[in-house]
């Protein structure tokens, strides 16, 4: 009867392998330096946001950011150095590849953008801006989105990668020329007219209009031809106030009242001829 030798099966092999007192030191030094470090970046956070006036919730969002990648690098850190099995750093790679390929594509690049409004500033709560299409008043600005209440009383909530994407004009006139601060806003519009009456006639009626509502405003409006075709032309107007929700009601009145003045002037001139 032949002899057949019996082989020994090997043990599963463990994840993390044979735990050491080296690599009880290492996990001890690596927490210890993740939360050191972690301390002081939410400090200069704190510090940072109160420089920049931040709101409370963007403050959140940062330091919570922080920690995190913070605690991803440690991770990494301790499956590098303590001794994980390959196919287990493999498959945690792999895993983690995938889920950030799929999720962060979009998130990543909003939060890049919402650090870089947040450090640029073209625009601050208070404001008066356009952003694109969106027009109104900055209600919120977080890491993500970025809220405008439009002149029809909506909240407009806009992502700050597709700020970055879009023309920002903000309508906040902070200084003079002096370099004083004014702390008005100066709205800009168009409204055209047809050749039906003649450029000096034009300037006649944004001069009534003007006067009339330059004792309210605290400055003068202004107006400037911006183009002109066969069949009309059309004026920028530029109109100065103190608070952003009187862009609205102001615009409202000279376009109103600059028309009304048109159509007195055209018929009269009909009635003349």
């Amino acid at each position: 009867m032949p002899h057949v030798s019996a082989t020994s099966t090997p043990p599963p092999s463990s994840l993390l392998g044979d735990i050491t007192l080296a690599d009880i030191l290492i996990v001890i030094v690596t927490v210890v330096v993740a939360i050191a470090i972690e301390r002081i970046i939410t400090a200069y956070l704190s510090r940072f946001a109160k420089r920049a006036r931040l709101q409370a919730h963007t403050t959140n969002n940062l330091i919570l950011v922080t920690r995190i990648l913070i605690l991803l690098v440690a991770v990494a850190t301790l499956v590098r150095n303590v001794g994980a099995a390959p196919e287990w750093i493999l498959s945690i790679s792999a895993i983690g590849g995938a889920a950030l390929g799929f999720a962060s594509q979009k998130t990543l690049g909003n939060f890049i953008a919402g650090l870089f409004l947040l450090s640029a500033r073209p625009f601050k709560v208070g404001d008066y801006v356009r952003l694109g299409t969106v027009e109104g008043l900055v209600q919120e600005i977080t890491l993500n989105y970025t809220r405008v209440l439009t002149m029809a009383n909506n909240v407009v909530s806009v992502t700050n990668l597709q700020i970055l994407d879009r023309d920002i004009t903000n309508f906040s006139l902070e200084i003079n020329e002096l370099g004083r601060q004014m702390g008005i806003y100066c709205y800009t519009f168009e409204i055209g007219f047809d050749h039906s009456v003649s450029t000096p006639r034009i300037g006649e009626i944004f001069n009534e209009v003007f006067n009339k509502y330059a004792p309210e405003l605290p400055r003068k409006p202004e107006y400037t031809l911006v183009r002109s075709d066969s069949l009309n032309r059309v004026y920028l107007v530029y109109l100065y106030v103190r608070k952003p929700e009187d862009i609205g009601k102001y615009r409202a009145k000279v376009i109103e009242d600059a028309y009304a003045n048109w159509d007195e002037k055209r018929t009269s001139l009909k009635s003349s001829s």
